[in-house]
């Protein structure tokens, strides 16, 4: 009973040894008497017990790798302190188990000595500007390198470029002089704007007016023109009128008292306004004027 019982109890340990059970995202490297046999996927899998040994366990899933700050010497001779983030992904188990003692250490190196020669390559203000030019280059390097250790490098990011306190001083005060400069610059711009619209105004005023005087000029002078026309229009009828009237039974004779009274009302004003009295040189031809009204006012009916 005993010995049944023992049996049983290694029948166990024996399965369970054989069996081994690998999660998702995950593989295992299998090694039989010390010597590489296989990566164990992920699921169920059936080994040797006490001959398959699993030596090393790998995360297949995207890992993100902290690399330390550093300093780094720009091209004009600038220190810069600079650390980053950087993300890989195992991708060949067995190589990254033997291809380097520690994977980890290994590309957290190269990381940093990569970024120290591209940074070395680039003046201060270009490594502000390009940092994707910098990511990119760390990347293929390290992933050219990485190869040999099973690992992808799948990207790289700058997380912080810091220079020294006097060069941010500098910078600083740099940034405020453009910002004042564009100041100034704005303003001179809204100031001769201002003048190019007052003088635009002024100009478009005194258009309008000239333009309203031109306008009222014409108006008065066709106006004008209407009432000339209007008066000779009238005196033409008038005349007409008299024309006519003239031709009719009687015309001339009264033409001939209208004459004769105006002469006569115009010596006798003269005579009342002035003390010097203008006598004709030809008596006789007043004489006959008066006898020719006399007449013609006999001749009227009463």
């Amino acid at each position: 009973m005993e010995f049944a019982l023992v049996i049983l109890v290694l029948a166990v340990i024996f399965v369970a040894k054989s069996v081994k059970v690998v999660p998702q995202q995950n593989a295992w490297v299998l090694e039989r008497l010390g010597k590489y046999h296989a990566t164990l996927t992920p699921g169920l899998n059936v080994v040797l017990p006490f001959v398959d040994v699993v030596g090393y366990k790998h995360s297949l899933k995207e890992i993100a790798l902290d690399v330390p700050s550093q300093v780094c010497i720009t091209k004009d001779n600038t220190q810069l302190q600079v650390d980053g983030i950087l993300y890989f992904q195992v991708t060949d188990p067995m190589r990254a188990s033997y291809g380097a003692s520690n994977y980890v250490v290994a590309i957290t190196q190269l990381a940093q000595t990569t970024l120290r020669s591209v940074v070395g390559r680039m003046e201060l203000d270009k490594t502000f500007e390009e940092r994707a030019v910098i990511n990119t280059a760390v990347v293929n390097a390290l992933d050219e390198a990485a190869l040999n250790w099973g690992v992808k490098v799948l990207r790289y990011e700058i997380k912080d470029l810091t220079p020294p306190v006097e060069i941010l001083r500098s910078m600083q005060a740099q940034i405020t002089a453009e910002r004042e400069k564009r100041a100034l610059i704005a303003a001179s711009e809204g100031r001769r704007q201002e003048q190019i619209n007052i003088a635009t105004g002024e100009r478009e005023a005194f258009i309008a007016r000239s333009e309203g005087e031109k306008q009222a000029e014409i108006n008065k002078a066709q106006g004008e023109a209407a009432a000339i026309t209007a008066v000779a229009d009238a005196t033409a009828d008038a005349i007409r009128k008299i024309a006519a009237a003239i031709q009719q039974p009687g015309g001339q004779d009264a033409v001939n008292l209208k004459v004769a009274e105006k002469a006569v009302e115009a010596y006798a004003q003269l005579a009342q306004k002035n003390n010097t009295m203008i006598v004709p040189g030809n008596m006789s031809e007043v004489s006959a004027l008066i006898g020719t009204a006399m007449t013609l006012m006999k001749r009227t009916p009463s």
